[in-house]
């Protein structure tokens, strides 16, 4: 098993993007901010995207809230770099809103008052706020917006938490395949006819289709669409060009993905399902990281001798109430076998987490036997649920400590 090496990734200044993907319930929101948070710290600037709607990435920086625009977090310990010089180290956190994003991009490529009749459109604001696909798009485009504005060395993409969190893979071939469909096409005509009697012919050729459109569709939301569409549509080249330049992004130097994952089967089934899939893509596969690892600080002490040991403190305790009783020394005894019974019971739960360990272990070797060209690193289990910067930090420590 090669493991991958979570210092060396977030220090080289190399690496641009991390995309961080994986099924949900596995820690993948708290995971990429301590990635942030350990790579601001060591001298970057970094901005970390959420696309999960969920608002623990927020309560974990000591955020009130996110939105689409990145905020600094406060309270960074910078470490000082070793030639004396200020580290200039930042970061920040965002929460993907895909229909701002969408309006932002109407906005900056359409004149004012385009813009206003797009925006206005009830199709336009039904299709930016619940269409299938357009939170993917729109997460790569924001992803590309952030790239181009050149103010972060690194960016740290939480995706949402399940199988379609690579949709995005998609979303910019998607987007091409609509703008240049028949049915987009056909809409078009009305608007780029431009005499009276062409436009008696395409009615006549296109009244079958529409008539058969307006039942499906209702005629008021088929002409929302044909007003949309005829609005879009100076704006479609620079939509496609930008689609290609995204999916361009996801694949270009100094960008990379992460599978993160959990020691249990269906966790791992997943991470073996996104890996599939991302080398399939060709995308830039750094590995998988496993989270909440459950280890031991004393791993010498095997289970076979903790609960041999655990067994003959319970005898010894057995004794000790027996003599309890015949000498008088009730209170003292009782202390021992308060104390006995609590090392016994210390050394049950390491014994469990012994065996713990044993059948993750066991998981974990068989997903490396399975992609052995797989780079895996992991993070031990923490003792309570991450909720700040510290906790964070201590996440941080737990990616990069020796295996």
């Amino acid at each position: 098993m090669t493991y991958l090496d979570i210092e060396t990734l977030i220090a080289d200044r190399s690496t641009k993007i991390i995309v961080c993907c994986g099924s949900g319930g596995v820690g993948k929101t708290t995971l990429a901010a301590a990635l942030g948070v350990r790579a601001a710290e060591q001298g970057r600037r970094v901005v970390t995207l959420t696309i999960d709607p969920a608002r623990r990435l927020a309560q974990s920086l000591g955020l009130h809230e996110l939105d689409n625009v990145p905020r600094q977090v406060a309270g960074m310990k910078l470490k000082k770099r070793a030639d004396g010089v200020k580290n200039e180290g930042e970061l920040h956190a965002m929460m993907l809103d895909m229909k701002r994003t969408f309006d932002e991009i109407v906005e900056a490529h359409a004149s004012p008052a385009k813009a206003a009749q797009i925006l206005a459109n009830p199709f336009y604001q039904s299709l930016s706020s619940s269409f299938a696909g357009t939170q993917e798009y729109m997460a790569m485009e924001k992803l590309g917006q952030l790239r181009a504005s050149g103010q972060w060395d690194l960016i740290v993409v939480d995706t949402p938490p399940a199988r379609s969190a690579l949709d995005f893979l998609d979303a910019p071939a998607r987007l091409a395949r609509f703008l240049d469909g028949r049915f987009i096409r056909m809409l078009l005509v009305p608007a780029k006819v431009g005499s009276r009697s062409y436009t008696k012919v395409m009615q006549a050729g296109l009244g079958l289709v529409t008539g058969t459109m307006m039942k499906l569709l209702g005629t008021q939301l088929l002409t929302d669409v044909q007003t949309f569409v005829a609005a879009m549509d100076s704006m479609f080249g620079g939509l496609r060009q930008r689609a290609d330049a995204t999916a361009k992004l996801l694949r270009a130097p100094g960008t990379v993905f992460v599978v993160v994952a959990s020691p249990e089967p269906d966790a791992l089934r997943e991470a073996s399902y996104f890996v599939a899939r991302l080398v399939e893509e060709d995308m830039p596969l750094a590995g998988v990281v496993v989270n909440r690892v459950h280890r031991s600080t004393v791993p010498e002490i095997t289970a076979v001798n903790a609960l041999s040991a655990a067994e003959a403190l319970d005898g010894e305790d057995g004794e000790l109430a027996g003599d309890g009783g015949a000498d008088g020394n009730a209170d003292g005894n009782a202390d021992g076998n308060a104390d006995g019974a609590l090392t016994a019971g210390v050394l049950r739960v390491h014994a469990q987490l012994l065996t713990m360990h044993a059948t993750e272990q066991r998981r974990v070797d068989g997903f490396a036997l399975a992609h052995p060209n797989v780079l895996l690193a992991s993070a031990r289990a923490l003792a309570q649920d991450v909720h700040d910067l510290n906790g964070l930090r201590t996440l941080g420590d737990a990616l990069c400590e020796a295996h």
